[in-house]
């Protein structure tokens, strides 16, 4: 990203997600804003990227949004499919018995966690597409060295919801923000809305999701879907791998996307590594810092094998699925790698689709199972060698970062240990509790540890973020986490020393609440040093400087990525 001649580091960019009901989004503590600090010139600069905004009750509005085909392949929206009379009849008939099922589910209330009121309220509501806003207000000086784009994506519902929404349901939209020699840019843009694909957590519930699901096949049956395509909203994850950018949710292909010129951005469609892969891909795929491979898992909730395994050259190049021998399928949205292996958590929240005959949600909390990390080598043709080690009452729904101990036979892995487990997919009393916590493995016992490393007294749920990637899957210092209090939102963030458990926070304050802190290290060289980084909050004191204002509100999401500008020329 930075010339040899630039004196400064690259950003630690932590992008929290803005709250605000207003048409303004903050990238920064004051609203509207992406905020800059840069330190005395004879010390390191540290910037990162962060928005926040003041939150208060919205109205829900959709963007309106015209009939989509859904035969029409995501590759060519230009292509248009005509239905004969027998599909048009059955178009009619599914549609009167769907309106039918909505009628019957509306006088029963929905569970909170699929009420679309409460669901895609405030900042969680969806917004349209923006096209590219030039010469963005910047308040302070953005370092010379900081050149390229910042990627986030999240859920952003292109359809009003006729019956239950989770917020992991919503269709992808991905926003950026360019900076180009002190410049910024602004864009989003979605990726696909399909209204007549049954809605995986909030619409899957007991006989009324079965009936979803029917209609859904039948539709199949008449041709009126194409399932095959895939179902998913690439919502999740954001990678750069192999010149290309890729949105990805653990249901579906991922998505390619192009970033123009002018810092707009285009879907070009499903991207299937040139027919290599020929199922899902986990929301999560990890790139090793030395190796440049992609390393990435694949789950079925309805068929064996359960779980797949597969890796990429960095020409993008596949290997062969490697089965991973599980005996029900399990809710698996991240993994990690170590120098030499891959950590594969198999826990206690399944899909079992049966539980809808008895009224329930497919995905469970199954407390008699017995949770574990299967520990595979990365280079396996085959599962026959991997090591599984049992983990009691163990949930992470996201690892931070794994490495090898070898004077003790040991892997360890850094996650947020989560508690109740279903609690994010189904309604609990109990509230919710997220624990970045220490597991260590043992290969040679089959036996493992685990502890919090934070004390009890400075304990708050840590959820989305990450470590310096150029130490993936080696040993770190550092995370960078958010501070999800109050549960979903984001009062702040995180930098903890995962050694001593010392945790310095930036907390927004005045009802302003964000999202996921991106780091971003100084090269892509650079081992050490882990938070000698630029951001726009001071990793020593965590306090803002400045900010860039952008032209709209920005909805909460999940994760991102950064581009450096000498990867943008290269870009797919």
């Amino acid at each position: 990203m930075a010339s040899s001649s630039c004196n400064c580091a690259k950003p630690q960019i932590s992008h929290p997600l803005s709250s605000a009901s207003s048409s303004t989004v903050h990238l920064g503590h004051s609203p509207t804003s992406i905020s800059w600090n840069s330190r005395q010139p004879n010390r390191t600069h540290n910037i990162s990227i962060i928005h926040s905004a003041l939150h208060s009750p919205s109205v829900l509005h959709f963007p309106k949004q015209p009939y989509q085909n859904p035969l029409i392949p995501i590759e060519d929206d230009s292509v248009n499919v005509q239905w004969n009379l027998l599909q048009r009849a059955a178009a009619m008939a599914l549609d009167m018995a769907e309106s039918a099922l909505v009628s019957l589910e509306l006088q029963h209330p929905l569970p909170k966690t699929a009420d679309p009121h409460v669901q895609i309220s405030g900042n969680f509501a969806p917004v349209p597409e923006q096209p590219v806003k030039q010469a963005l207000p910047v308040t302070g000086t953005i370092p010379s060295c900081i050149n390229g784009v910042y990627l986030r994506n999240g859920a952003n519902p292109l359809f009003e919801p006729v019956a239950g929404h989770h917020f992991f349901d919503g269709d992808g939209m991905v926003h950026a923000v360019t900076i180009d020699n002190g410049n910024a840019s602004y864009a989003c843009q979605k990726e696909l809305g399909r209204p007549v694909f049954p809605k995986a957590i909030g619409e899957l519930h007991g006989h009324s999701g079965i009936a979803r699901l029917l209609l859904f096949y039948a539709r199949g049956l008449f041709g009126l879907v194409d399932h095959k395509q895939g179902t998913g909203v690439a919502n999740a994850g954001l990678v750069y791998f192999n010149n290309r950018l890729l949105a990805m949710s653990e249901d579906d292909l991922p998505y390619h996307l192009r970033i123009t010129p002018s810092g707009d951005l285009e879907t070009v469609g499903r991207y299937n590594f040139d027919d290599q892969l020929k199922s899902t891909m986990i929301a999560h795929p990890k790139i090793d810092p030395f190796s440049k491979e992609l390393f990435a898992l694949s789950y079925d909730v309805i068929q064996k094998p359960y779980l797949k395994y597969f890796k990429f050259q960095p020409d993008g190049t596949k290997s062969p699925d490697v089965e991973i021998p599980l005996s029900m399928p399990t809710m698996m949205h991240d993994f990690a790698i170590t120098e030499n292996f891959v950590v594969i958590p198999n826990q206690q929240v399944l899909f079992k689709l049966q539980e809808m005959i008895f009224g329930g949600s497919p995905v469970i909390y199954d407390k008699n199972k017995k949770s574990s990390f299967g520990i595979l080598s990365k280079n396996a043709s085959d599962s026959k060698d991997i090591i599984w080690v049992e983990s009691p009452d163990t949930f992470c729904f996201h690892l931070w970062n794994a490495w090898e101990e070898p004077e003790s036979d040991e892997v360890v892995v850094i996650g947020s240990c989560m508690t109740p487990p279903d609690s994010i997919f189904n309604e609990c009393d109990e509230s919710l509790t997220s624990v970045l916590s220490e597991i260590r493995l043992n290969l040679k016992t089959g036996k493992s540890t685990r502890r919090p490393i934070i004390s009890e007294s400075e304990q708050v749920n840590l959820e989305a973020g990450m470590v310096n990637r150029n130490r993936l899957g080696r040993r770190t210092r550092y995370a960078y986490l958010a501070i999800a209090e109050p549960w979903p939102k984001v009062s702040g963030f995180a930098k903890i020393d995962l050694f001593t458990g010392e945790v310095k926070k930036h907390i927004y304050g005045d009802k302003k609440f964000g999202g996921e802190p991106f780091f971003l290290p100084r090269d892509d060289n650079c081992e050490s040093a882990e938070d000698d980084e630029l951001q726009v909050v001071d990793a020593i004191n965590l306090q803002l400087e400045s900010s860039i204002k952008l032209p709209s509100r920005v909805p909460y999401g999940f994760h991102g990525t950064f581009i450096d500008a000498k990867s943008l020329i290269n870009l797919a």
